[in-house]
């Protein structure tokens, strides 16, 4: 049975004693034993963003995410730095401190580095170089605006990049006398497509005019750019417009020719897009794509030549998603596929013959494949039930990644729970498959708390790699004695096409029921206690959350909810991807089954919720608007059965980006568990966090020291 507000007013002054008398590290940031995962040392941790291997395979650039420290620097998203590794190991720190450096790629020559940043006095985001063996990063490139995104000419003379053109001087004027309005989905300027050349003595404005970029005159929106081996075409993603809807379902990729600026020819694909690679000799393209304009994720190898716009699914049965590609030789391409909840490395030729497997499912966690120009190295970002996102690289003939950095040492001295992946069955006999993350020093015949950790999307997975997060922290929760269990429902991706269909049409029906069925599980091997179960996730899962404490409360006694959907007809109207609703995840417009839509909002069964429930939101969130949340709060609150509360954060967008709000959210989703699954329950604990494990000492004064 749920701990229930009712349940507990005949002994309130002993409930109101016992919060009193708790320790605040209870109530917040713990005092725990210095080897086990804390909170606070999640906030700390560094993760690798993305790889780049050097032409010659020498070398890996990579971008070190590095989190803000609490009360020393300005608070704000990880800080982003350039390192580069050798092949033993040896990692060289090149740009770092407080700077934000993003697309990072190799200059042709393999003489340099090139990264986007606003470094000095830039007013805007512009292209450095760095020389391969360190030294001084210079600019080569900046423009009236931000640039976006960009790609190397073959000779490394040209580069094309993306950038939105700047607002007409008179509008610009006109806002600044309190003419702002915002008219909603109509004043977006279009990302348009530029070519220049790189100049170290005269990057921006000073040029002369017929040293300017040239815009080219392409119709829509355009995000991806890959200029072609033989340097006369480019690969360029376009959408109707920059709005999000259209950038998920409407972007199409277009050969343009470089000297007229026209597209020659459209790709012939439907729905979702992603990695896009020409061949070596320019005569072909691959490219990440939906196999429909119903599929929820992009995940099928396509391959065309580049005069037809017929595209090949050289992976038509592939029983998962492919994720990252590279061109090994003209003939072959290497790709980076999720299967379950491993990864697998491959290679295909380009008329669907030759395939190899050469990391096989079961044993890796990889990402973010990037191959040398003989195509006989390779690097990733990698990671294990042990350790976050590290760089690791491989050689032809190894059957073996090998990881290259180790960037939180004190990870080493830290004790981590035993994780493992889990299959079951659904009531309906489907097959299922998570991630259990056992509780740390768990003793047999001992049933424990479990916290279901539901990942958003639904077009996501769990992989058997890192999981702990700020939103998901099993590892704290595993040191607290919690177990955590990551489902991989049906509609998850990592398992083909169908399979991530299956919830499609069916909002919090059999997808949701999985999460019960894994609960039951888990009881069933006498592991969980199922009067402590609690569920947590954001998006997506900050919905089968909110559907957890409402329709399936007498499952779970503890709830928290974030960034999450109430109302299925709001989640439409007040969101920003109402196509990739309807086309992806309802397969109608709300008013085609109005009674559908209300039956699978959690707002809709309000009034059978007893689950403590803890509802956070980014107040800057376009994608589930906060409303959805305020919306449940209110009328839970108002209906007075069950605690609950509602924590917002100023300027946040769908997730928090910083470290401040994530460490926030780390002890209240903690907090909220301990309180209700393991101790005292009743009212909800004090809103106002211990943050003394975070805060610098202050200074005493030396009562000795001469006056």
């Amino acid at each position: 049975m749920n701990r229930m507000f009712n349940s507990v007013k005949s002994r309130w002054p002993l409930v109101c004693l016992l919060i009193l008398i708790t320790p605040l590290s209870f109530l917040g940031a713990e005092e725990q034993e210095e080897d086990v995962l804390t909170e606070v040392m999640l906030a700390k941790i560094r993760q690798v963003g993305s790889v780049r291997i050097s032409p010659d395979g020498k070398l890996v650039a990579y971008i070190l995410n590095v989190p803000r420290p609490i009360y020393s620097d300005d608070d704000g998203p990880s800080w982003s730095e350039l390192h580069v590794v050798d092949r033993d190991g040896k990692s060289r720190p090149f740009i770092t401190g407080q700077v934000n450096i993003s697309a990072i790629e190799w200059t042709p020559d393999g003489g340099g580095i090139s990264f986007l940043a606003k470094r000095g006095d830039d007013e805007h985001k512009a292209l450095y170089v760095i020389p391969s063996d360190g030294g001084e990063a210079r600019k080569v490139l900046e423009h009236e605006t931000d640039i976006g995104g960009y790609s190397w000419g073959p000779n490394g003379r040209e580069v094309v990049f993306t950038a939105k053109p700047k607002l007409d001087e008179e509008i610009e004027k006109d806002e600044k006398h309190g003419f702002n309005a915002e008219i909603y989905e109509e004043d977006y300027l279009f990302t348009k497509v530029w070519i220049a050349a790189p100049d170290y003595e005269k990057p921006g404005p000073e040029r002369d005019d017929e040293e300017k970029p040239r815009m080219l005159e392409l119709e829509g929106s355009a995000s991806t750019l890959k200029w072609s081996p033989d340097g006369r075409r480019l690969a360029v993603a376009l959408a109707p417009t920059p709005l999000v809807d259209d950038g998920y379902m409407m972007r199409r990729i277009h050969i343009v020719d470089v000297k007229s600026g026209e597209s020659l020819l459209k790709l012939d694909t439907e729905g979702k897009l992603g990695q896009v690679a020409w061949s070596p000799d320019g005569k072909y393209i691959a490219l990440v794509a939906g196999v429909d304009k119903h599929d929820p994720r992009e995940g099928h190898l396509m391959v065309a030549a580049v005069d037809n716009p017929k595209t090949t699914d050289l992976l038509a049965r592939y029983p998962g998603h492919i994720w990252s590609i590279a061109w090994q030789d003209n003939d072959t391409i290497m790709y980076l596929g999720y299967q379950g909840v491993w990864t697998t490395f491959a290679k295909i030729d380009i008329d669907g013959g030759g395939k190899k497997t050469l990391l096989p499912v079961g044993r890796y966690t990889l990402y973010g494949l990037s191959l040398s120009r003989d195509g006989l190295s390779g690097a990733f970002v990698g990671d294990s039930p042990q350790h976050p996102r590290e760089v690791f690289i491989i050689s032809h003939g190894q059957t073996t990644p090998r990881r290259l950095t180790h960037s939180n040492p004190f990870l080493e001295e830290i004790r981590l729970a035993k994780q493992e992946v889990i299959t079951f069955k659904a009531r309906d006999g489907l097959e299922l498959e998570g991630v259990l993350v056992h509780p740390l020093d768990e003793k047999k015949r001992v049933r424990y708390p479990l916290i279901m950790m539901v990942h958003g999307g639904p077009e996501s997975h769990h992989l058997n790699g890192w999981l702990t997060r700020y939103s998901l922290p099993s590892q704290v929760a595993a040191a607290r004695g919690f177990a955590s269990f990551y489902t991989n429902y049906r509609g998850s991706t990592g398992r083909g096409v169908a399979f991530s269909k299956l919830s499609q049409a069916d909002p919090a029906g059999k997808e949701f029921d999985d999460l019960v069925d894994a609960v039951d599980h888990l009881v069933k091997i006498k592991l969980v206690d199922k009067k402590r179960v609690g569920i947590t996730g954001g998006s997506y899962g900050g919905y089968a959350s909110a559907w957890g404490a409402t329709y399936y409360t007498n499952r779970y006694a503890a709830s928290v909810m974030f960034v999450g959907i109430s109302d299925q007809f709001l989640s439409f109207a007040l969101g920003d991807i109402p196509e990739e609703h309807r086309l992806v995840h309802q397969m109608k417009y709300p008013w085609e089954d109005m009674e559908l839509m209300r039956q699978r909002s959690p707002i809709t069964h309000f009034q059978k919720c007893r689950t403590p429930l803890l509802i956070l939101h980014g107040q800057s969130d376009t994608r589930v608007n906060p409303a959805q949340s305020l919306a449940l709060y209110r009328t839970v609150k108002t209906y007075g059965k069950t605690p609950v509360r509602l924590v917002r954060y100023p300027g946040e967008p769908h997730g928090n980006r910083r470290t401040g709000s994530r460490l926030d959210f780390s002890l209240r989703l903690m907090r909220w568990m301990e309180h209700y699954l393991k101790g005292p329950g009743g009212e909800p604990p004090p809103y106002v966090l211990d943050l003394s494990a975070v805060k610098p000492e202050e200074k005493k004064e030396d009562d000795d020291k001469p006056k």
